[in-house]
């Protein structure tokens, strides 16, 4: 089973981005022929600084290896590496709905966000997504709960290509989502209610995946909690309840369990339970993390070969998404020659 997912080079990863994302990538490795592409095209939608983008890429490639990912076992590369996402984005976009992507949330979100310049590749964004997984026939994409609408379009692009063009063949992969059951929407410390990220969220909210231990530990100390003293999943304390799908995520537990244990904890004590969990869980990453930062030429080096892996499949299915749309040139088809001989000629 072919396995593919995208991440952003923009912005520190942090616990919701390791636990919902990164550390599915690694358990894949087990299930399937694993893509893992950073995506530094979809990061240029929106403002950013060109020099801050390369330093980003080469931290989460960095942080990628020092997770587990082993390019001996999966492909890693970057998005830019490979024309053929930008191609397929193009033709792609024939077969997608303008209004959809309009109606997009991520778009509307940050179109309302963006007062100096609404690209147009913010909104072509879902499309290239799209491109991004379909040009490796992937079957399987991991991602977490925030991702599920854009799967759902790429889903529907796929169908309606090959309703349009297959002939009555599956040209392209109609894909699966993989969302973890346990930590899909990790959240912010300070404000529940809302997803930890990079960017909505304050430092005192984020747990880093490179933060150091004592840091981890004053932000799970600080995190808002609710009412009453109960360790307990309930829609009026998210809180307690973001706590404990952490630490069901972080040990690879039922949430039901976190509960069951800590059902006459101290909300002190619970905090620093998870604090020491995830300190625990994280350090791996942290201690790997710098040595391979400081070589870059070897960061280059792995996703100059992954690029050219993703290439030489990614050539594959726009060659045969061409043929089927009529653009370009015809392939060459098998011919008999007199001679008895297979030649190849225009066909």
């Amino acid at each position: 089973m072919r396995i593919f997912s995208g991440i952003q080079p923009t912005g520190r990863k942090h616990l919701g981005n390791y636990i919902g994302a990164i550390s599915q990538y690694v358990s894949s490795q087990d299930r399937g022929e694993g893509l893992f592409c950073i995506v530094d095209l979809h990061a240029i939608t929106v403002p950013y600084d060109p020099a801050e983008l390369r330093e980003r890429l080469y931290d989460t490639t960095a942080i990628l290896l020092a997770a587990g990912l082993d390019p001996a076992r999966c492909t890693i590369f970057r998005q830019s590496d490979v024309g053929e996402h930008t191609e397929l984005t193009w033709l792609l976009s024939s077969v997608t709905e303008l209004g959809r992507l309009q109606r997009m949330h991520q778009f509307r979100d940050k179109e309302l966000a963006q007062r100096e310049l609404v690209s147009a590749g913010l909104l072509l964004y879902p499309v290239l997504q799209a491109a991004d997984v379909l040009a490796y026939r992937a079957a399987e994409v991991p991602v977490g709960e925030d991702q599920r609408e854009h799967l759902e379009l790429m889903r529907d692009v796929a169908r309606r290509f090959n309703a349009r063009y297959g002939g009555g063949e599956e040209v392209l992969v109609v894909p699966e989502h993989r969302i973890p059951e346990v930590g899909a929407r990790i959240m912010d410390l300070q404000d529940p209610t809302r997803k930890m990220s990079t960017t909505g969220s304050g430092e005192s909210g984020t747990v880093y995946v490179l933060d150091e231990p004592k840091a981890i530990e004053k932000k799970l100390a600080g995190a808002v909690t609710d009412s009453g003293s109960e360790v307990r999943r309930a829609p009026d304390k998210p809180g307690i309840t973001n706590l404990i799908e952490i630490l069901a995520a972080v040990r690879g537990s039922e949430p039901d369990a976190v509960q069951d244990e800590f059902a006459q904890a101290r909300y002190g004590e619970f905090k620093a339970a998870v604090a020491a969990e995830v300190v625990g869980y994280l350090a791996p990453v942290r201690e790997r993390y710098e040595e391979l930062r400081a070589d870059v030429p070897a960061l280059e080096s792995i996703l100059e070969e992954g690029a050219g892996h993703a290439r030489a499949m990614a050539s594959e299915t726009l060659a045969d998404v061409r043929e089927r749309m009529g653009v370009g040139a015809p392939r060459a088809t098998p011919a008999r020659g007199t001679s008895g001989t297979v030649d190849t000629v225009p066909g």
